[in-house]
């Protein structure tokens, strides 16, 4: 069997294998709703054999949405479509995860075939956009007010309901979004978070948000599924955060329940200085891996089975997860099985495209 595809345990959750699909954003629904695009498109991930198949950014608020066209989880009118999402996906021998979000500063935007930068309210765009300071992304973006403490106390128990209703919609994994210079990730990183009070400054008041929300996601979350969190490693951007902070925020979310670290980079400076090639990202995954201490998942352009294989092999991470690669073909996971030498969990309809 390849190290690939070999099975993967997180608390009481066997992944089937080592191959997960990354949160997409899909900018394809209505009030927060799912709609059969979201059924498609996940479930198709699930029969082409991914062991973990996770939601795009699902905002705990409304105001918590990327675009207004996003996926949400704040009534619990958005758990019934999901359950039937859910149910297919396990139906099919995968896992189902959902990232639960808040985008801060980079809330109320255009979805990127509308145009770009602030959504105006007149295509469903708001102003209640928050974030640690009143520190615009980017020009073209919205000016954001400052969140209180009593904002804070609120996004929290946003993210606890969220995790709530994740479960009555069937999810076996929560991941908390933690990077792409969304919410949390401005609280820590200092480029965005100004803030003189305890969520900011020093390293451990920047952490603090972070901290609390997976503590308290960690809280409702059943001791036999596992949390995990997606960070930024490094904002590729001076004076920002970085992959020394990374590391210590690895440790400190392990020891709060944490379980897994999905290990992306950049999304908060405009103005990043990023040398991109495959698998750019992997060697942030194995810093964290090895120096925190706890399992990592690799990303970032990793498109061929052999690769995919030896960041397993070779200790860089205990799983990769895809996003344009699986976009292209869905069905990645049950061909690299077959280059690598491994039968994979073909569904019983498309036995008969199984390479010989």
């Amino acid at each position: 069997m390849s190290a690939l595809f070999s099975p993967l345990t997180l608390r009481g959750v066997t992944l089937r294998n080592r191959v997960g699909v990354s949160p997409m954003c899909q900018y394809s629904s209505t009030d927060g709703m799912a709609t059969d695009w979201h059924l498609v498109h996940l479930g198709a991930f699930a029969s082409g054999g991914a062991g973990l198949v996770i939601t795009e950014a699902t905002a705990v608020l409304p105001e918590g949405r990327i675009s207004p066209q996003d996926l949400g989880i704040w009534s619990d009118a958005h758990v019934p479509m999901l359950r039937r999402i859910t149910d297919f996906i396990h139906e099919q021998g995968s896992v189902a995860g959902i990232q639960l979000a808040h985008a801060g500063r980079k809330a109320s935007t255009r979805r990127p075939w509308s145009g770009h930068g602030a959504a105006p309210v007149s295509e469903g765009g708001w102003d209640n956009v928050m974030a640690p300071s009143a520190v615009a992304f980017a020009p073209d973006y919205p000016q954001p007010h400052a969140l209180t403490l009593d904002g804070i106390a609120q996004v929290v128990e946003a993210f606890v309901a969220g995790a709530r209703r994740a479960l009555d919609a069937g999810f076996q994994v929560a991941e908390v979004h933690a990077a792409h210079g969304y919410l949390i990730h401005q609280f820590l990183s200092p480029l965005a978070n100004q803030r003189t009070d305890q969520y900011g400054g020093s390293f451990e008041n920047r952490i603090r948000l972070a901290c609390e929300v997976s503590a308290a996601v960690r809280g409702v979350w059943p001791d036999n599924l596992p949390v995990i969190v997606r960070i930024s490693a490094t904002d590729w951007a001076d004076g920002g955060w970085d992959i020394e902070e990374s590391i210590q925020l690895a440790d400190r979310l392990r020891a709060l329940g944490v379980d897994l670290i999905d290990c992306s980079t950049g999304g908060l400076a405009a103005h990043q200085q990023i040398t991109i090639g495959p698998g750019y990202q992997v060697p942030f995954a194995r810093r964290i891996r090895h120096e925190g201490k706890i399992p990592t998942a690799a990303v970032g352009l990793i498109t061929e089975a052999q690769q995919a294989e030896d960041i397993i092999t070779n200790g860089d991470a205990d799983m990769v997860l895809l996003a344009r690669e699986v976009l292209r073909n869905p069905h990645w996971p049950l061909l690299a099985a077959h280059q690598l030498g491994d039968a994979g969990s073909w569904p019983s309809q498309y036995l008969r495209a199984r390479p010989r």
